[in-house]
């Protein structure tokens, strides 16, 4: 499968945007979508739900698709907030500071650029989180 095609371009560019602006970073094929890390890490990675697959995402998200999601880490009161918010988040059982949020008709791009900020910060080595300036929320 062609990792990256899943996801639309209206959502795979701006989110390509937020993560590559932040240092160190890069964008790969993950094994279904697009990740981007920060040295050897993981901070975020996107695909889309077609049919209940991928099967661990569809069950996740409580969809057959179609949907594109996008999983990333948090921390603190707001990792509890963002797991138990409900739509368009959800607590994926893979990892216990992983959120997921299904990307909808219409994203907020700014609250979603500040969640990415955040799980890039929770993933990068200190020295390069410092690095970086947070959106204001």
């Amino acid at each position: 499968m062609n990792a990256g095609a899943d996801v639309p371009s209206e959502i795979l560019t701006p989110l390509r945007a937020v993560c590559l602006a932040l240092p160190e970073t890069r964008e790969e094929a993950a094994w279904a979508g697009v990740r981007w890390r920060v040295r050897r890490q993981t901070f975020a990675h996107v695909v889309t739900i077609e049919a209940g697959w991928p099967p661990a995402y569809a069950r996740a998200a409580e969809t057959d698709g179609p949907s594109t999601v996008l999983t990333f880490w948090s921390g603190g009161p707001e990792l509890e907030v963002l797991r138990r918010t409900g739509h368009p988040f959800f607590g994926p059982p893979w990892g216990p500071d992983v959120v997921g949020m299904v990307l909808d008709e219409s994203p907020d791009w700014d609250e979603i650029a500040e969640l990415l900020t955040e799980s890039f910060c929770r993933r990068a080595p200190t020295t390069l989180a410092r690095t970086v300036v947070r959106p204001e929320p």
